[in-house]
């Protein structure tokens, strides 16, 4: 799980921790049962103390995200993640608000923008088709 903190932002390294993980549970990044990294790694890892780490766990477990095992670590909760779903929509919508400000911007309209995006999705498709074939070969 990579990770990484910006002390120079303004945001508490706790609350970067807590949007990351989110992140990666609404992304499948990080699945049901999989196991977080132990608190003095993380913080190691991230030349922090381990104190903010075990906060931010903390918030995570609080939110019934993730559950500690007293001596086993911590792991993403077996409920599954309840703010996934909310968590995709807000992390795509704020993707869409960004595309549609710069097709604004460059005059695109509405219309050509869905195209557009229709083109760019079947061209993905088709490279994924292309790749997997590529590798079965």
């Amino acid at each position: 799980m990579l990770m990484h903190v910006n002390t120079r932002n303004g945001v508490p390294i706790y609350l970067q921790l807590i949007t990351q993980i989110k992140h990666l549970l609404a992304s499948g990044r990080l699945a049901t049962g999989a196991e977080l990294p132990p608190i003095r790694s993380l913080a190691e890892q991230l030349l922090i103390n381990p104190n903010t780490v075990a906060r931010a766990y903390r918030e995570l477990e609080n939110a019934g995200l993730v559950v500690s095992r007293w001596g086993a670590g911590t792991y993403v909760s077996d409920k599954g993640c309840p703010l996934a779903q909310e968590e995709r929509v807000r992390i795509l919508s704020e993707h869409i608000d960004g595309l549609l400000a710069e097709a604004s911007s460059l005059g695109v309209d509405n219309k050509e923008l869905m195209e557009l995006v229709e083109q760019r999705r079947a061209a993905m498709a088709q490279g994924a088709k292309t790749q997997r074939s590529g590798a079965d070969e």
